[in-house]
């Protein structure tokens, strides 16, 4: 296993507004340090694993689901970003964050982008596919021994535009082609429970979960986690 790279990051929380992915203005706040001693696992993400609407950044899926295997989490996740979209505006030193993953050296790397990529998709579909398969590729080559785990984009209301399976197959193609381990049906995962459910599991903003939303997510994980082969 290769040495551990403890980094101290700096995210910011995540907002979508009225059809459009939005920046929300927030200070930054520092991830807490990770724990437990076994593989570094590096997250690529939006706002749904940034775990932004949770109580802390302990309730977010990601970092449930990595205290309970024990990895030491690099939680990479920035608020509006997707394969294409807002990530020309990001800030110097998150303008291509695939290469700060590849920098991180680590053991498991997830992908859980392409949410906020639907409201760049009229403009920008051709954009959007191809970078895809780049920054996949990316991370193949540039993680030779990595295990990566692609997970298909969240999604955040009943209402689907039809780009939202068009990216998701698109994800889903792109990870076949490297190899990479691919978890299928996470864009339905808070079917039921969105802001206008009268079970809602979505956090104040309407936009995204609370901590029982993280919770039930953190649980469909671990479920798919379990069910890779070998497990996760």
């Amino acid at each position: 296993m290769r040495a551990r790279r403890l980094l101290s990051l700096v995210v910011v929380a995540s907002a979508i507004l009225a059809g459009t992915a939005c920046s929300a203005q927030t200070s930054p706040a520092p991830v807490p340090a990770p724990t437990g001693d076994g593989p570094v696992v590096s997250f690529y993400g939006d706002s749904y694993t940034r775990g932004t609407g949770a109580s802390s950044s302990d309730h977010r899926w990601s970092t449930i689901v990595s205290v309970e295997r024990g990895w030491q989490e690099i939680n990479r996740s920035e608020n509006g970003l997707g394969f294409v979209n807002r990530r020309a505006t990001m800030g110097a030193g998150l303008d291509d964050i695939p290469a700060l993953v590849i920098d991180d050296q680590p053991d498991i790397v997830f992908v859980t982008m392409g949410l906020n990529d639907n409201f760049s998709y009229d403009r920008a579909a051709d954009q959007i596919r191809a970078t895809i398969d780049d920054d996949l590729q990316r991370l193949h080559d540039g993680l030779p021994q990595a295990r990566i785990v692609v997970v298909e984009p969240f999604w955040y209301t009943a209402e689907r535009p039809a780009s939202v399976d068009v990216i998701a197959g698109w994800v889903e193609d792109a990870a076949e082609r490297i190899g990479a381990d691919h978890i299928e049906g996470a864009s339905h995962w808070l079917d039921g429970h969105y802001a206008d459910d009268a079970d809602s599991w979505m956090a104040s903003d309407g936009l995204h979960p609370n901590d029982t939303g993280y919770a039930v997510m953190a649980e469909k994980m671990d479920a798919a986690l379990r069910g890779l082969d070998p497990p996760l």
